[in-house]
């Protein structure tokens, strides 16, 4: 789980997030998948869904519904997040 104090969302974290959500059903999360879509991933919509819910209880934020990457999900969540100070 995330210190509450974090102000960063890291890729290693949002690998660590799908992996926890996708069981071992995923997709392959391994090298350079900043710009890769998550259906080329093999991550489905439910997948998805399961994702922004441990996001929203361990970072307090709410991940929009269209995401298509990993990128965009990062950005989305990081310019969410309260400022450290």
């Amino acid at each position: 789980m995330s210190d509450p104090t974090t102000t960063t969302m890291t890729l290693d974290d949002l690998r660590r997030i799908l992996s926890e959500s996708a069981g071992s059903e995923g997709g392959q999360l391994d090298g350079d998948i900043l710009d890769t879509a998550f259906t080329e991933l093999g991550y489905d919509s439910l997948a998805l869904l399961e994702t922004s819910a441990v996001i929203q209880r361990e970072y307090g934020v709410e991940v929009p519904d269209k995401v298509a990457t990993p990128r965009e999900l990062l950005d989305s969540v990081n310019g969410s997040l309260p400022a450290a100070g």
